[in-house]
């Protein structure tokens, strides 16, 4: 064998133990396991949502970006809460896989993971109404750990272990508390109804209502009565609607004054605060249902000057005035272009009737005296013995 022949094979050999090196450090790598969990939406910018679809049929939450912040453009415009959008994003952005199922749609109806029958649906757009990704969720597996689930533009299905609750309302979205006020801080309320009004003030020891002028023989429901006392403690809303021409307001600042062509919100319930606030809802009852409109003002005069001289006492007080007197201005600024629908077990409380929360006062039966016992103006006469006798 030559010096060439030598040389050519020297190569061969060197190059087969450099790919046999080669192949040993790749085979000995640890290979990426099918079932790793993997987050099922990546990369997802924020800022490129335009807007949200959450849900399916009638009663979707339909949210489009509105300056920094989203609205409910099913409910009006009416504003979205930022903390439950971001609750939302974040849970979608959490999902995990942890094995694939199929890519195949005509799996899709039987897995559940059509727009149709799925549990959940999210889906978030562009601002030129395109889809930009969505989470759909469909059935739990057959073995009853976790879920199928499949990104909106997606048809390949995984399995989530965890999935945690997608809210699908519309009113899961927005801020339902309309007014939380605390009973301590109730001064009195006032309620107006076509046949009439009254006034209700908390008792001293901060249990139960006194009516004002109560008539001779009747007294207040204790339990009633409190109701109507404590009714904005919690003022929660169950549907939203813009205000138009067909709904307005009768009653404002507790007088009378009818619109032409309105419904009639021709009760009101009035609710003044120790701070000077005074809560005044507008109540209208139409078709078994109830709205209202609310808004708030301050009774008090607000402060304009402020002295060096002024104790830490006077300057606490100024701004405690100053503070309701903006919270006043701020809280109609937000309400006073809505009609509010509230539950009827609330409504109730707020339109009941004078005669509604009085009884009758028990008249006390004279004491029955028992057998055998002498009335109390019968004199006992006892026989006295002479003295001496036996």
């Amino acid at each position: 064998m030559t010096n060439r022949n030598l040389t050519i094979l020297g190569i061969v050999a060197v190059c087969m133990v450099a790919l046999a090196v080669v192949l040993s450090g790749v085979s000995g790598r640890p290979k990426t396991a099918p079932d790793t969990p993997t987050y099922l939406i990546q990369g997802l910018d924020t800022t490129d949502i335009g807007s949200i679809v959450v849900g399916t049929g009638q009663d979707t939450a339909q949210l489009k970006r509105q300056g920094r912040g989203f609205v409910l453009a099913n409910k009006d415009d009416y504003p979205a809460e930022i903390k439950e959008i971001n609750d939302l994003i974040t849970k979608c952005l959490d999902i995990q896989t942890s094995q694939f199922v199929t890519d195949n749609p005509a799996n899709h109806k039987d897995l559940e993971v059509t727009e149709e029958k799925a549990r959940s649906v999210v889906k978030f757009f562009k601002g030129d109404s395109s889809l930009l990704t969505g989470v759909i969720v469909g059935k739990n597996t057959e073995q009853g750990q976790g879920s199928y689930v499949r990104q909106a533009n997606s048809d390949k299905v995984y399995v989530a272990l965890e999935v945690p609750w997608l809210k699908g309302r519309a009113l899961d979205y927005v801020d339902q508390a309309l007014i939380l006020a605390k009973r301590e801080d109730i001064e009195s309320v006032t309620v107006i109804s076509p046949t009439g009004q009254y006034v209700l003030k908390p008792k001293q020891d901060g249990q139960g209502a006194v009516l004002e002028n109560i008539p001779q023989g009747k007294k207040l429901k204790d339990s009633d009565s409190n109701r109507v006392l404590i009714a904005l403690t919690d003022l929660r809303l169950t549907d939203v609607k813009k205000k138009s021409s067909d709904i307005s307001p009768r009653l404002s600042a507790g007088e009378p004054r009818p619109v032409a062509g309105a419904k009639e919100f021709d009760r009101q319930y009035v609710c003044r605060l120790k701070d000077l606030t005074i809560y005044t809802i507008n109540i209208a009852q139409k078709d078994s249902k109830t709205y209202i409109t609310c808004q708030a003002g301050f009774a008090g005069e607000r402060p304009t000057t402020i002295s060096k001289t002024e104790s830490e006492q006077e300057l606490k007080e100024k701004e405690a005035k100053l503070l309701a007197d903006d919270k006043a201005k701020e809280f109609t600024a937000k309400h006073q272009a809505w009609i509010y629908e509230i539950a009827d077990w609330k409504a109730k409380d707020l339109t009941a009737e004078l005669s509604d929360l009085l009884e009758d006062v028990k008249q006390e039966k004279p004491e029955q005296i028992k057998q055998g016992e002498k009335k109390p103006d019968e004199k006992e006469n006892v026989e006295q013995k002479p003295q001496g006798t036996e």
